[in-house]
Formats: structure tokens, sequence, C-alpha cells
């Protein structure tokens, strides 16, 4: 029978999966009602991935809008169809001598406000069709530039021996890590594209918060491991300011009144 649970469960997704067939899995597991997912990951990425349950799917575009941050590693020199290791090769060029202050003062001129264009191994919909199911095809449409925002970004390790860069970046919601990395390898001269990618927070849900798949498999006859799993919906909503109401208007609130605050 199904189970009416309610909750933010933050899963570090595996490897080889996408984020929906992770979501189905958690769903089948926990023998949920009702259960989405708050913010695509690839199949290569691994990472923060909160899985709204029951109630909390209506506070789930708080996490969809909410900044994140990601560590990746990304190999120099080399280009693919889709700018990660997913993808088939395109070209390889030589990688020039780097340091890791020229490597800094690269990621520098990608921080603040700029516009992205999307890949084309997106989840992004034109005309009712994903970009990605035309990207299989072969096709390649004209896709609108997005703004976005970088609000850090720093050079983690450089490892010339095996021509790799691991970057760690924080910004905001519609931001592509294999179109950043890609424009950093074409700003250092050789192409790039991503081999290893984790997110590591979506809006105060962090790393410390997530669990297993072998942790939601355990939990998933045992009402006090799952209550453990299981986040408050107010999680969602940490970022947003607050606004102390008197308790008249809470009562005008929950009548779905307006009020001035």
């Amino acid at each position: 029978m199904k189970r009416h649970l309610n909750g933010i469960l933050v899963l570090d997704k595996p490897a080889g999966i996408s984020a929906n067939k992770a979501l189905q899995r958690v769903k089948s597991l926990l023998r949920a009602a009702k259960a989405g997912h708050a913010g695509t990951l690839d199949p290569l990425a691994t990472g923060v991935l909160p899985i709204c349950l029951g109630e909390a799917t209506k506070v789930s575009r708080f996490l969809l809008g909410a900044d994140k941050a990601y560590r990746f590693t990304m190999r120099l020199g080399v280009t693919t169809t889709s700018a990660d290791a997913d993808g088939d090769e395109l070209e390889r060029r030589a990688v020039p001598e780097l340091t890791e202050r020229g490597v800094a003062e690269v990621l520098r001129g990608f921080a603040g406000p700029q516009t992205q264009i999307p890949p084309m191994h997106s989840a992004i919909k034109v005309n009712g069709t994903p970009l990605y199911k035309l990207a299989r095809r072969g096709l390649e449409i004209e896709r609108e530039p997005r703004e976005i925002t970088v609000y850090e970004i720093a050079l983690l390790a450089l490892r010339p021996q095996s021509d790799e860069l691991e970057v760690e970046v924080s910004c905001s919601k519609g931001t592509y890590i294999r179109t950043l990395a890609a424009d950093i390898g074409e700003t250092l001269g050789c192409g790039a594209h991503v081999t290893q990618l984790r997110r590591v927070r979506a809006g105060d849900l962090a790393e410390n918060d997530a669990v297993s798949m072998e942790q939601v498999t355990a939990a998933a006859d045992d009402p006090d491991l799952l209550a453990d799993l299981l986040l408050p919906l107010d999680r969602a909503m940490s970022q947003i300011p607050k606004v102390p109401l008197a308790r008249g208007k809470v009562d005008l609130m929950r009548q779905g009144r307006s009020i001035d605050a």
C-alpha cells in the first residue's frame, strides 16, 4: 500500500542514473504516494538531490529556485558533444603550460552576472520536446541565452600530468556546469569537458544532510530510521526572508486574505 509521507529526503544521488530514475527508485522503496525531485542532475553527476515527499512537493519550487554549489573535475584538451564524459569526442588540442596562478586568474573572469547559452544536451523543452532528444537525432537549434550569476569560483587542484582541473563553484539556479567548463576550456585555449560532477549544496541543503540509496533501503520498513532521514518542510524556505506577524494577521493569512506587512 502507498504511504502518505511528508518531508524532504536529501539523496546523495549515485552516478550512472538520471535524477528521475533516482526519484522513482526512492519512491518505490518508500512506497510513497507522492514525490518529486527539486533539481535535475545528469547521470554522470552525484550529490545533493532533494526529494520532496507528500506535502513537501508544495515547497519544491523554493529549492528549484535556490542557489547551488558544485565541485567538478574537467579534462583539458578534449571536447565532446555533451561537454561531459558521456558525450562523443569532437576534437583534441594541445594543452598549454599552465600555472595555478594563471588558471585562478582565468576562473576569476567567470565570476559575476553573465549570460549562458544552455547546451543542446539539456532537459529544456522547445515546442514540448526536450533539447537532448533533438541532440540525439543530430539536430542543433538556436537557444536563448540565460541570465546567471557565478557568486564564487575557485581552483581546488591543477593536475598537469592528467591535464585536469578540479574546481568549486557557487552559482544561481539555471547554471550549466558543463557549459561553464567548456567555456573555461576555450578561454584556456584548449577546450575541455567535465569528467566528474558533484552537487554539494542546494539552497540550505548540503552534503552533510544527504543519505545514500543504501540508507533509504534500510529505512524503508523501519519507521524510526525513516523519520531520521526526513527533514521538515521549512528547510526548503530557509533562504527566504522572514516577516514576523501578529496573531490577527496570521489568522487573515490562513483565510487567504491580503495583509500589510
